[in-house]
């Protein structure tokens, strides 16, 4: 499977995790097990990512300043993992500083699949987007298990 079909997998798992958690109240097991699913799903994805996306288009011109735009990208996201972190989670601020979260994260993963993806499938051959893939989805199936 070619890279930019595996992560994006996962942006729908991140999409619907944030709706859900969006959908939570108060300081309820359910809001703090969907933040932890969140926070561990965002972590793994950023690593993964990170490794088999973002440093090989680094290697190429054409993509080198979207590669370290995504990366810094993943900084910034996760600064505010910890802002939410931070907040009591039946406050009107952990909600603030959730909706910031869910908005960056949205607008990452929408800015990577209509921007970055289609200049990664000009400059990676077909062969070099399928590895990659395969070595992602391996990455993620493995941080997955060690969760359990």
């Amino acid at each position: 499977m070619k890279i930019e079909k595996a992560i994006v997998l996962d942006h729908a798992i991140q999409r619907d995790l944030f709706k859900q958690l969006l959908d939570t109240s108060g300081d309820s097991d359910n809001r703090r097990q969907l933040f932890e699913q969140v926070k561990h799903e965002l972590a793994i994805h950023a690593d993964a990512e990170e490794r088999y996306f973002y440093v090989p288009l680094i290697k190429i011109d054409a993509t080198q300043d979207d590669a370290r735009h995504g990366i810094a990208e993943h900084h910034e996201i996760e600064e505010l993992v910890e802002k939410v972190e931070e907040a009591d989670f039946d406050s009107s601020a952990w909600l603030k500083h959730a909706k910031n979260l869910a908005g960056k994260v949205l607008h990452h993963l929408d800015e990577e699949e209509q921007d970055y993806f289609p200049k990664a499938d000009k400059v990676l051959s077909d062969e070099q987007a399928s590895e990659l893939g395969d070595q992602y989805l391996s990455a993620m199936k493995e941080a997955r298990r060690n969760e359990d």
